[in-house]
């Protein structure tokens, strides 16, 4: 356990510093304290003379709101340290410690550590030398925030940046607002360079955890604006609850995602991708190339929104018979000769199909071994939706066994740590992506459906529009607010 509680130690910058030998005589002083359940540590406003360092369980940190009313704002985990600056000096808890649960801690005096400063002068060097760089590490932030003090505009900081979404984004924002892009993904490693803004733009693979919300909150962020249509990755609750606005862009270019996933379905059918790789290797055989005339053939789509009817516009051009499922049915697809049906059916007729549904628990693995089974042999299936809406084991599993005939696929399931980075020249160590991309009969692309010139200004327009909406009425009634 003693080189466990050094470990944590060691993740406050003003003591990983001071070397194992001073750490131990800190932890010989550390004194151990048990909570149970709802158990309060210390109260906001209290006078500090101690830290703790959380070694089991979770401490809640709760401030008192205006309706004096405690709401947490954060969690501390095991390795996790409270009250370091009250080793310094005496000063006002900033918050509320409550248990969550039977909780571990240490606790290190404020008397203890001036007692250690005064017998081990080497230890108060190494705290000089460390407090200086901390001191001179904010002055610069101060200097920056100082710098755009003048610039009154509202401060949005975008995340998971990229060169094509940066050029839209000032395109359209007119100088409205004061954007500063990061390439990072928002993530409980990177939330603190939200500090100082009043608002964070995020992507589909940015993870919006409940610890990142409470991390915002208590930086002083009071709007999410997603620049996508899905939001399975923000804890809505939360937001909610700690009163964080959350905005989405629910459609941007219908016709580019669909376009694409009918993109996908006509390589796979001719085989496009393997005769452009066979062309380059001087092979001009048409052996394995054979496909089939789209015309007449059987096409399942699963969800009918925006995406979902231009697709089905695409198809019946191609003279497809259009299988339809939706909660609510459109009497204008059925007057245009769709079929609404309920999945059973649609799994079990369609030669091909592609789906268009948002993710929900309802939704989540929608194609697995079982609905697998209930599909036409050789059947083709499209995801340009999101990747969680199949089992990706269960796909392999019937690729293998050729139930599956082939998959086009912009989006999966554990897509986060790969798509929209380089990784030619690093191994992808995924391996259920790894096995998908040895198929000859399985096209992957990464999460580009969306990516027109139209799309793009689509989603920069509605994503500063919601941002615009936001600061003008606050959080309450928003166009595109999503709410649990």
């Amino acid at each position: 356990m003693a080189d466990k509680r050094i470990d944590f130690l060691k993740k406050e910058p003003l003591l990983a510093s001071l070397g194992d030998q001073v750490l131990e005589l800190i932890l010989e002083q550390m004194r151990s304290i048990t909570l149970e359940d709802g158990q309060i540590l210390c109260r906001e406003n209290e006078p500090g003379d101690c830290m703790y360092v959380v070694l089991e369980g979770e401490l809640s940190v709760l401030k008192k709101a205006a309706e004096h009313e405690n709401i947490e704002i954060a969690r501390l985990k095991a390795g996790e340290l409270a009250g370091m600056m009250s080793l310094l000096r005496q000063e006002p808890r900033s918050a509320t410690l409550a248990a969550r649960g039977k909780v571990l801690l240490g606790e290190i005096s404020r008397q203890m550590f001036l007692q250690l400063l005064t017998e081990q002068p080497l230890f108060a060097q190494h705290l000089i030398a460390e407090l200086s760089q901390y001191l001179r590490v904010q002055t610069a932030r101060l200097a920056d925030l100082q710098a755009t003090k003048a610039d009154s505009r509202p401060r949005l900081a975008v995340f998971d940046s990229k060169p094509y979404m940066e050029e839209a984004l000032r395109k359209q924002n007119r100088e409205r607002f004061a954007l500063t892009f990061f390439e990072a993904k928002l993530t409980p490693e990177t939330v603190s360079l939200a500090g100082g803004f009043q608002a964070v733009c995020v992507f589909v693979n940015d993870r919006v955890t409940e610890d990142v919300v409470m991390a915002l909150h208590q930086l002083g962020v009071g709007h999410i604006a997603l620049r996508c249509a899905g939001y399975n990755n923000v804890d809505l609750s939360t937001c909610q609850r700690l009163g964080i606005a959350v905005t989405r862009v629910p459609a941007y270019s219908p016709f580019a995602v669909a376009e694409h996933s009918v993109a996908l379905m006509m390589a796979l059918n001719r085989h496009t991708h393997q005769a452009y790789n066979r062309i380059r290797d001087g092979n001009f055989s048409l052996n394995h190339l054979v496909g089939f005339d789209m015309h007449g053939k059987t096409v399942g789509l699963a969800g009918t929104g925006k995406i979902g009817r231009c697709a089905f516009d695409i198809l019946k051009g191609f003279g497809c018979e259009v299988l339809l499922y939706n909660r609510s049915h459109d009497p204008e697809l059925v007057s245009r000769g769709g079929r609404f049906t309920d999945l059973t059916t649609l799994f079990r007729e369609s030669d091909i199909i592609s789906l268009y549904l948002p993710l929900t628990p309802e939704t989540h693995h929608l194609i697995n071994d079982e609905t697998i089974r209930q599909m036409k042999p050789g059947v083709m299936v499209i995801n340009t939706s999101r990747g969680a809406l199949i089992d990706t084991q269960a796909l392999i599993r019937g690729l293998i066994a050729g139930q599956v005939g082939a998959a086009g696929l912009d989006v999966y399931e554990e897509e986060s740590q790969y798509f929209f980075e380089d990784y030619s020249a690093s191994m992808v160590t995924d391996d259920v992506l790894a096995r998908l991309m040895t198929f000859p009969n399985v096209l992957v692309t990464s999460h580009m459906a969306f990516l027109t010139r139209e799309a793009l200004d689509n989603i920069a327009e509605t994503t500063l529009e919601n941002m615009a909406e936001w600061v003008a009425r606050g959080r309450d009634g928003l166009t595109n607010q999503v709410t649990p």
